[in-house]
This record gives C-alpha cells, structure tokens and sequence, in this order.
C-alpha cells in the first residue's frame, strides 16, 4: 500500500516515517514524489478553527492531487494562560511575514516569550496537539490526535526538535522535547501518539 504525506516539513517528515515504519507493506511518499509542485494555493489550506479541520482540508486537497490515500495533519501548542493560543495559528503566530524554516522557527519563539513574559512560572502550562486525517483508505476519512502535556519555559534547552520543542518542557522526563533522541521524542509526542492510533488503524486493530 502507498500513502501520501501531505507536508512540506522535511522534519515532520522524517518523524512521521519513523512512526509508520511499523506497519507492514506501507510505502510513505512525499510530495515531490508524488510529483506534486508547490502551489500558493497550498497557502490557503488550513483556515478552520480546528486542528481536525485543518487536516482534513490538506488531505482531501493532495488525495484529488495524487489519487494516492492521502495523510495530513495540523499540529500546534497550546498555551492555557493565552486562552489557547496560538493553536492553529502555530506557524502563522509571529507578526514577521516570509519567514521559513529555522527563521520561521526562531520568530514563533520570540513572539511566544514577549506574550508569555508576564505570565507567573505556574501558569505557563500548556499542551502540543495533533490532529492527523487520512482520506482514499477504505469508505471513509479515519481521523486520530495526540496530546502532550508540557510546561512552557524562559529559555530554550535542547539543539534538537523544530518549532517550539526547545521551550516545551516535559516535567515526567525533566527535558524539552529538543533535548530527546527521535526515538524518544516519537514515544512522547503529540504526533507519536497520533500516528501510533494511525499505524493501528492500518494494520486493522482498534486504535
């Protein structure tokens, strides 16, 4: 069986290949392998108010793209003491426009530290979350999530990870998500425990 990811994110990528890697006879394959050229369409894909919607949005767009049974998901933090936020405004958070990548990255942060900096040490608490929807497998689109708990801290810790993994701290492991190996941020993670429910999804077993 082939499916289709539908990111643009050689990290996330990479993590959900490791993830799916479970399940038997499961070929992963990109965009670019797909032969799908980037579009600024793609840029208007995720305008709902829910992670869910979001991630059916992208799938159902790459699956009439690809004809291949098409994941996506829509993934985010979300900060108690911002009501939420930036949820699925995750990677659209910052002011700056035009931004990619590390660049993108290092904005978010920034912006996320000038909100945060009034915010008393117990209350910066928060969770990352993903939602991920697969469509063109069996009758219907199959929706799973994941959730990770966390405390947001001042100061980064950890090279590794993207995003917001060096401020996203895991009490239970004392660590950020940026100081995990792969294989251990895979177990604890939003997207780990997502993709695991997917993998038992595929394989025919009760997620």
């Amino acid at each position: 069986m082939e499916l289709l990811v539908a990111t643009r994110s050689a990290d996330k990528l990479t993590e959900i290949r490791r993830i799916l890697a479970v399940v038997p006879g499961l070929r992963v394959i990109d965009l670019d392998a797909a032969g799908i050229p980037e579009a600024d369409e793609e840029d208007h894909l995720e305008p709902h108010d829910t992670f869910e919607q979001n991630a059916r949005s992208k799938a159902e767009y790459f699956f009439a793209k690809s004809g291949i049974p098409t994941i996506a998901d829509d993934s985010g933090l979300e900060v108690d003491a911002l009501g939420g936020a930036p949820g699925v405004r995750s990677k659209r958070f910052a002011p700056d426009r035009g931004l990619s990548g590390k660049a993108l990255d290092q904005s978010n942060n920034h912006h996320l530290m000038e909100r945060l900096s009034d915010v008393a040490e117990g209350a910066r608490t928060g969770r990352y979350v993903c939602a991920a929807v697969l469509v063109g497998f069996h009758e219907g689109p199959i929706s799973v999530r994941g959730e990770a708990e966390g405390v947001i801290l001042h100061q980064p810790q950890g090279a590794g990870g993207f995003g917001y993994d060096p401020y996203f701290f895991d009490p239970e492991l004392d660590c950020t998500f940026a100081q995990l190996s792969a294989e251990e941020k895979n177990a604890r993670s939003h997207r780990g425990a997502a993709f695991r429910a997917l993998a038992k999804r595929l394989e025919g077993r009760d997620a």
